[in-house]
């Protein structure tokens, strides 16, 4: 939920697109017909029902209304749903665990999916791309993970999200600039380089990331683990920065504000934070005192946890086809050059990453260290019961980092958690 409310800021801010939002279907009833996709029987369209939540950029709209225009066989109407994500969730649990066809496509949290597929909720997909020659690198790696159970993938990209490393190039010199955005260097080096420069230009801070016991602390220690690959490596890590001189002694304790306000403030040299940040100098935001000009961009060391959305297909659904039909073209160029351009949010289909149209309402994809991050996306543990197995990293996590003690426990524990134990 607070990385959705996160994003909302980043349109704000940084894509410049909060728009109201104008009204589309919201009608939540149900398609009772038996009507499948080949046999319809009537010149009328087949409508396909699309749950998504609210969007306070005219993209979702057009998105929609570019595919009614391109086709006539099926008419995508927008379940129009809350922007709480909880209750958002909730209301899509309660309907697709009853076995209810109400929706045909259903957009998701990154971290729905695994819940989602693995209670048998939504179809797998892979029949459908391998038919229509999709591959999965054609789309956002991270997302694309995020969607993938077992073996199976689920969803592909409704529009991402990610970490990014922000640091003061005013400050930092250009062959460790260049090194940053290379994303060829390991969180050893930026120890390195917070020592070497925190106290230039005033700065109190080396890097400042999310290290309290929430959601944060399970996306910092994907990242420092790489994806769980080295948890010990990843928690003794953290457990070195924490105990840094150059480190604020509250850093236990940061969230996403208080890695924003250190860096906007001009008090940290480094901060790994999502994108509505850059909107936020941009904007020149009350309290905010770098400017654009003393801010780079870089992927983090060993990948950049994925954010935002997917879109999958109801298992109930009786138009399996025709949602099919909707996602290929939302998650593909044509919808993603919708969304990007309308809403400014990022392209999860990989090509548009050098579109000039694209480029040009984004900001940050003109930065070739925010491309770099782009690409290398990485996921959060795909798991059924994703939220049990986030606290009990969370958990782990910060009671080893509060005390430097009981690493192995911290590891199994996470391990365990990771692996569905």
């Amino acid at each position: 939920m607070h990385r959705k409310k996160m994003f909302t800021k980043l349109l704000a801010f940084s894509f410049a697109a909060s728009i109201a939002l104008t009204g589309c279907s919201s009608s939540t009833s149900s398609d009772k017909s038996k009507t499948s996709d080949n046999s319809n029987g009537s010149s009328s369209p087949i409508v396909l029902k699309f749950a998504a939540q609210a969007d306070s950029t005219p993209a979702t709209k057009k998105l929609i209304e570019a595919y009614n225009q391109e086709q006539h066989k099926y008419k995508v109407e927008w379940t129009q749903m809350t922007n709480d994500s909880a209750q958002m969730h909730d209301q899509l649990l309660t309907s697709l665990s009853s076995g209810s066809s109400d929706y045909d496509v259903i957009s998701m949290d990154v971290v729905w999916a695994g819940e989602f597929a693995g209670a048998g909720y939504l179809q797998p997909i892979d029949l459908q791309m391998n038919k229509d020659g999709l591959k999965k690198t054609d789309y956002n790696a991270g997302s694309m993970a995020s969607g993938n159970l077992e073996g199976k993938q689920y969803t592909l990209p409704f529009f991402p999200d990610l970490g990014i490393l922000y640091y003061r190039k005013d400050i930092v010199s250009k062959d460790d600039a260049a090194k940053l955005e290379s994303g060829n260097y390991t969180y050893n080096d930026l120890y390195t380089m917070s020592q070497k420069y925190t106290g230039k230009s005033n700065t109190k801070y080396g890097f400042v990331y999310q290290s309290k016991q929430y959601e944060g602390l399970t996306v910092n220690a994907t990242e420092f683990s790489k994806s769980y690959q080295d948890v010990k490596g990843g928690l003794e890590t953290m457990y070195k920065f924490t105990q840094a001189p150059f480190e604020p002694k509250d850093l236990l304790n940061y969230m996403e504000g208080e890695t924003a306000t250190a860096f906007n403030q001009g008090n940290a040299v480094f901060a790994r934070n999502w994108p509505y940040e850059f909107g936020m100098i941009k904007g020149k935001q009350s309290g905010v005192t770098v400017t654009v000009d003393q801010v780079g961009v870089a992927p983090l060391p060993n990948g950049d946890s994925v954010g935002g959305w997917l879109l999958g297909i109801n298992k109930n659904s009786k138009h399996a086809d025709g949602a099919w039909d909707f996602i290929k073209f939302a998650a593909g160029e044509n919808g993603q050059k919708v969304m990007s351009i309308q809403g400014g949010y990022l392209p999860g289909y990989n090509a548009l990453l050098n579109n000039d149209e694209v480029k040009n309402a984004n900001a940050l994809l003109s930065y070739p260290g925010f491309q770099k991050a782009l690409s290398s996306t990485i996921a959060r543990p795909v798991s059924p019961e994703y939220s049990k197995t986030s606290d009990t990293i969370q958990v782990a996590a910060h009671k080893y980092l509060s005390s430097g003690s009981g690493i192995d426990d911290a590891v199994k524990t996470i391990e365990d958690a990771v692996k569905g134990k």
